[in-house]
């Protein structure tokens, strides 16, 4: 049977873009209270997030960046954070993540514990300070580390690109340790979007195929305190 001359348009619908977001909770957290003036309206608690708008808002400015405003979905979120077990206050907010946040739709978190750091010492005769020399201070000076969120972020950007669970990936930080698993996805076809602060994390920004600077867009999930 012969086939005409005429060209064979397909009738098949652009794929959808599926959409993944990875969040570093401290490192964008903390980057917000720094850069976000105290309102007159509001205590000075820190920026307060609203995680029901939150990872809907980066989805909708990573699909605007990637030209797919009408054909995406997105797939859930991710947040990696930390906290102190011996802290009163880190107690209280791993309760917070385990029972509030980790419950919110399409929001999964994963929580690690921080480790204790080695006391700093002085640079000439080298012994450890352990406390603050200030007699009305007196705190701890070895602080504590986070250990373990960078490579649980990494870790899982593979993971879940291997699984074919996503097309599009939305970074939420600046830690430029995560560059060489942007970079790795990337030579295998897969689009990383940061959410990050320029000029913040501007290595990880150039690895990335695009940026979201989420302090011009703040407004559209600062979570509203109740009078």
């Amino acid at each position: 049977m012969s086939i005409g001359t005429e060209a064979l348009v397909s009738t098949t619908a652009p794929s959808m873009l599926r959409f993944r977001v990875f969040i570093d909770f401290w490192n964008l957290q903390l980057t917000l209270n720094d850069r976000d003036l105290p309102r007159p309206d509001e205590p000075d608690s820190g920026f307060q997030i609203d995680w029901l708008k939150l990872p809907h808002c980066l989805v909708r400015e990573a699909a605007n960046i990637l030209g797919a405003q009408q054909r995406y979905s997105y797939d859930g979120t991710i947040v990696y954070t930390s906290y102190n077990p011996k802290s009163p206050d880190d107690r209280k907010y791993h309760k917070w993540v385990n029972n509030w946040l980790d419950r919110q739709p399409g929001i999964q978190v994963k929580c690690h514990e921080r480790w204790l750091k080695r006391h700093p010492k002085c640079p000439k005769c080298h012994t450890p300070v352990e406390k603050c020399p200030q007699a009305h201070c007196g705190a701890n000076m070895a602080g504590t580390l986070e250990k373990g969120v960078d490579t649980a972020i990494a870790t899982d950007m593979i993971r879940l690109a291997w699984e074919k669970a996503y097309d599009v990936a939305i970074l939420a930080t600046s830690d430029a340790d995560l560059v060489p698993a942007v970079e790795f996805l990337d030579q295998r076809g897969f689009r990383i979007v940061q959410a990050g602060f320029p000029p913040l994390g501007s290595h990880l920004s150039r690895a990335c195929w695009g940026t979201i600077d989420v302090f011009k867009v703040r407004e559209e999930f600062r979570r509203r305190l109740a009078v």
